[in-house]
């Protein structure tokens, strides 16, 4: 779980997560608009008045505690109603190590991806003044051109809606080191990754695609992003404690928020968002709740009410009844409520931003560290289930359907499942093998999907309530598949339904079969390379002459340079992942030649191992070798199968530097 929750965090901006992702975990989601069998209709319970007095009471009676249990330096929580902010109040620590408090008001966060919301915003400001239609082709905006695909351009909406098609990418996505910084037109150019799905078609979280939007910002207002958002935006909210530059402005340095990775580990550096529409605002939680505010009053000084509207209620296509895409707000329901929302993550900060609109109400809560065993998503996720249990209650009840088919369909959900917010055509697929979903189902007959767990704060129960749809018993959360010829073709869930989809594994890499065939290669290859040394010492202490002559003895010998050989390519992967954990930045220039060697080495090592191999066989075969010795060669030839199988399918070759 810990790899995955750091994967999730690379691909997140930080990311925490498909599963990370950068949605919230919905408390209770399914909206009166959704018909549900065996709906109550009881009345609700009496709601708690939302005052200052009462909310302040309620946080300190919840954050305190949730920090300390769960590691973390510091934290800050903005609630807005009714155009007023409830409560601006910080907890914990802006600096661990000199105790400097947070302050509620002044101390600035970082609050990753719901920095999309800004961008998403200055897209909006400039549609409003008629210089951007959402449905077009965006080549007409840009000074080079973004392919089609399938003769399918993108436009504006499918990158609002992460629905453009772009696969995940990492190059070029946070780094320790200042000089990261990229302008906005050249990152848009080096860093375009492929498409591989059709627009419009499937939900897969796109940073580079935000960052793009904000280009097109630039391009049709003559700012530079950054002077736009400060002067459209920040100015006219008078968020005095907000900006998107980087490296951070010396006026603000006394006022951030040290971050970490965890209270063991010192302060770290202050992170450089490359794609910064998608990530680099630090701001404080009282600028935030400005922010909140001006969107619950239909856009305030930002937005006409009409193209707020159009922003905040706007439903891209979804998966069944699922949570959908309004346009750069995640929807997600919540005791029958409608909200929209947003989180975020960088490698240190963890953030969630929620607006109810009916309601006229925001919730912020961010925080500093990511906390022991990534408790920072667990406080977060409760925090929101708690307001809205609180201030938003909501009785209502679900009837399950019937055990047996109940049963059936778990059974037909039953698989290794691949998120289509990923890498597909370059080596970071190799991770989607180490981190795949797999959906079990348990004794009682009920799905289990192990993954998700860490997602909540409490333990979950998956019950299906409708034909292939789910709830979470602990949270209310929706699981929806989509069934076609009897077959589950995909599935999700509310938190991230709006821009990731899970899709049954394909059959060449299941990770089912893949990854201990993987295992068993490497095996073989790491017990040859180590006999190899050691039989000669043994036969050297003993004076006895090795059986293999000539062309036998050189098929062998070179058979065994090639399993050192693949060993050597392991340690180089496992070092790069090892370096880019600890600074993905360094993955962007300070790594490439690391990379170009593993990427020469690795199908060297592959191929040289399988043929050799064979060559090995066919020797000893053509001169009646013992059988142990044409075992052994057999086992070679599996492994040096499912190495350039491995190599071949997950792109571990080339020089393609746009990952």
């Amino acid at each position: 779980m810990r790899f995955f929750y750091k994967l999730m965090i690379i691909l997140a901006m930080a990311g925490f997560v498909p599963l990370s992702a950068q949605a919230p975990v919905n408390p209770d989601s399914g909206g009166a608009s959704n018909s549900q069998p065996g709906k109550s209709s009881a009345p609700l319970p009496e709601t708690v008045a939302l005052d200052t007095a009462d909310v302040t009471a309620w946080l300190d009676g919840f954050m305190p505690y949730a920090l300390e249990r769960g590691q973390i330096a510091g934290g800050a929580v903005v609630v807005v109603h009714n155009g007023q902010p409830i409560v601006e109040k910080g907890y914990g620590y802006a600096d661990f190590a000199t105790k400097k408090p947070v302050d509620g008001k002044t101390t600035m966060f970082r609050p990753g991806s719901i920095s999309k919301l800004f961008t998403w915003t200055a897209v909006m400001q400039q549609v409003e003044a008629g210089k951007l239609d959402l449905d077009k082709d965006v080549n007409a905006y840009l000074d080079f051109k973004i392919p089609p695909y399938d003769g399918k351009p993108i436009t504006l909406r499918n990158i609002m809606t992460h629905s453009a098609g772009f696969e995940e990418s990492i190059r070029h996505l946070i780094s320790n080191d200042p000089k990261a910084v990229m302008e906005l037109g050249k990152y848009s150019r080096e860093a375009l990754p492929e498409r591989v799905f059709a627009p419009g078609t499937t939900p897969a979280y796109s940073n580079y695609a935000t960052a793009l939007a904000g280009h097109i910002v630039e391009r049709v207002s003559g700012m530079s992003f950054d002077d736009y958002v400060e002067k459209r935006i920040f100015a006219p909210l008078g968020m005095a404690h907000s900006t998107f530059r980087q490296p951070l402005p010396a006026k603000f340095k006394p006022f951030m928020s040290s971050g970490y990775k965890s209270l063991a580990e010192p302060a770290q550096p202050f992170e450089i968002v490359v794609p910064a529409p998608a990530g680099s605002l630090s701001a404080s939680s009282a600028d935030m709740g400005k922010f909140m505010m001006a969107h619950l009053a239909d856009g305030g000084k930002l937005l006409s009410p009409e193209t707020a509207r159009m922003m905040h209620n706007y439903q891209a296509p979804k998966l069944g009844p699922l949570n959908s895409m309004a346009l750069g707000f995640y929807e997600q329901w919540i005791n029958g409520r409608r909200a929209i929302s947003h989180g975020g993550d960088t490698g240190l900060f963890h953030s969630d931003l929620w607006l109810f609109p009916k309601e006229n109400i925001g919730v912020y809560i961010t925080m500093n560290s990511g906390g022991k065993e990534g408790a920072s998503h667990a406080v977060r996720t409760a925090l929101i289930q708690k307001f809205a249990n609180r201030y938003l209650p909501d009785n209502r009840q679900f009837t399950p359907i019937d055990e047996d088919t109940a049963r059936k369909h778990a059974e037909m959900m039953a698989g290794t499942y691949v998120m289509s917010r990923g890498s597909f055509t370059n080596f970071v697929s190799l991770f989607g093998l180490l981190s795949t979903t797999k959906v079990l189902v348990g004794p009682d007959g009920k799905l289990m999907i192990p993954s998700l767990d860490g997602m909540s704060a409490g333990i979950r129960e998956w019950v299906e309530v409708e034909p292939f749809v789910w709830r979470d018993t602990t949270t209310g959360e929706r699981l929806a598949a989509e069934v076609k010829d009897g077959r589950v073709v995909r599935f999700s869930i509310d938190t991230f339904s709006p821009f990731t989809v899970l899709e049954p594994a394909p059959a060449a890499t299941n990770a089912a079969w893949l990854v201990p065939a993987l295992l068993a290669a490497l095996a073989i290859a790491l017990v040859a390379a180590l006999a190899w040394p050691i039989r000669a010492l043994v036969r050297r202490s003993y004076k006895a002459e090795f059986a293999l002559t000539d062309r036998s003895l050189l098929a062998y010998r070179l058979s065994r340079v090639c399993a050192w050989l693949v060993l050597a390519a392991v340690a180089g992967w496992v070092g790069l992942v090892a370096a880019f954990s600890a600074d993905i930045g360094s993955v962007g220039g300070p790594l490439d030649w690391l990379l170009h060697l593993l990427r020469i080495i690795t199908p060297l090592a592959s191929i040289g191992l399988l043929a050799t191999s064979i060559w090995h066989l066919v020797l000893s075969v053509q001169n009646g070798r013992r059988w142990t010795m044409k075992l052994g060669a057999v086992l070679m030839i599996f492994a040096g199968l499912v190495l350039t199988w491995v190599t071949f399918q997950f792109h571990l070759y080339g020089f393609n530097m746009v990952y």
